[in-house]
């Protein structure tokens, strides 16, 4: 098959590699790729923050068709349509029943061994075995319109990452919420507030594009200043008193900085951006004002059963944060549009 491999800095090749096989603990599956994508994160080593020692595969979020299963598999089977989350998980471990299933005992990440040492594949590729398949495929039921594929693919990662964000924030109905990034995630975020029941969400983004896209999934209000011209702007709206909680989708110090000044005394700090940077807490800043601070990896498969629902129904549409759709082939290029800010997320069809 062909998958995506990253070389070194600025260095995406698409290649021959294994057809996955199962691997004979009876638990896997392999699954057809229907359509993947590039993430944010993976934009790190792309741009050489992560270092890369040796070509690697790469990409997280995938939905595709069952082609095999395992024979301790039960719930999914051959040609059932499945979303995967951003990792595996058995959701069948304390950490899982617990929701939080990015640590799942029995759980790892795409593009790397198993807990059994049987390589699980990256997700930028033709097709990906699944370790354990029983937890962390969720079925959709079918058929399947091709155009709510960038509907469901965002439930992989970005949609689940802003609403961890949003529920880590406390949203609650009548609630005033700030969001700050404006990537997919941030944008998904968006969604997540006005689901949540925020009366009033004010969007931080400098791009013409993304603000448009932020009002119609429910913003409010955008601010496009930074630092104490943000932060300015912000109580201006809120009144001089901050929002109740604060959406922190990017991970720098910058960011973070950016949300625990804009919360109001008693309010919430949700963060999901990946740390980089040299993000870190204020601990006296964060006493001082009675700020909480919640969240992290996102357990996107405990929320996707209570979210696959609204897509469905028409009720949300997180897959609008695909502006731009390329074939599998043209993988570097994808990289390119999102490194350099021309897309906000990039589609792959194999």
């Amino acid at each position: 098959m062909l998958a995506t491999l990253i070389h070194a800095a600025r260095d995406i090749r698409l290649e021959e590699a294994p057809d996955p096989q199962l691997s004979g603990t009876g638990r896997d599956a392999v699954v057809r790729v229907v359509a993947a994508c590039i993430c944010g994160s993976d934009l790190w080593p792309y741009r050489g923050v992560v270092d890369t020692d040796e070509p690697h595969r790469i990409g997280h979020e995938f939905v595709g068709v069952v082609e095999q299963v395992g024979d301790a598999v039960t719930r999914v089977r051959p040609g059932d349509f499945v979303i995967a989350p951003f990792y595996d998980c058995d959701m069948n471990c304390p950490h899982c029943d617990n929701g939080v299933s990015p640590s799942c005992q029995n759980g790892n990440w795409w593009g790397r061994d198993d807990r059994d040492g049987h390589f699980a594949d990256g997700a930028q590729g033709e097709f990906v075995r699944v370790p354990t398949a029983d937890g962390s495929l969720a079925v959709v039921p079918g058929p399947v319109d091709d155009a709510m594929v960038p509907h469901l693919l965002a439930l992989s990662d970005v949609m689940g990452t802003g609403w961890h964000a949003a529920v880590s924030a406390g949203v609650s109905p009548g609630s005033t919420a700030v969001v700050v990034g404006d990537g997919a995630v941030g944008l998904c975020g968006v969604i997540a507030a006005r689901q949540l029941g925020a009366a009033r969400i004010i969007a931080m983004s400098r791009h013409a594009d993304r603000q448009a896209l932020a009002r119609e999934f429910g913003a409010t209000d955008v601010v496009a200043e930074r630092g104490d011209e943000g932060i300015a702007a912000i109580m201006a709206l809120t009144d001089g008193v901050g929002a109740d909680a604060v959406l922190e989708c990017v991970g720098t110090a910058e960011s973070m900085d950016q949300a625990i000044r804009a919360a109001r005394p008693g309010g919430r700090v949700g963060y999901v951006g990946v740390p980089h940077g040299g993000a870190e807490l204020p601990i006296r800043t964060l006493f001082s004002r009675n700020v909480g601070v919640a969240g992290g990896i996102a357990p996107v498969r405990n929320y996707l059963d209570a979210l696959l629902p609204l897509v469905l129904d028409g009720t949300i549409q997180p897959g609008r944060v695909f502006d731009r759709e390329l074939p599998l082939a043209d993988v570097a290029e994808g990289y390119r549009l999102m490194d350099e800010r021309e897309a906000i997320k990039v589609l792959l069809r194999p």
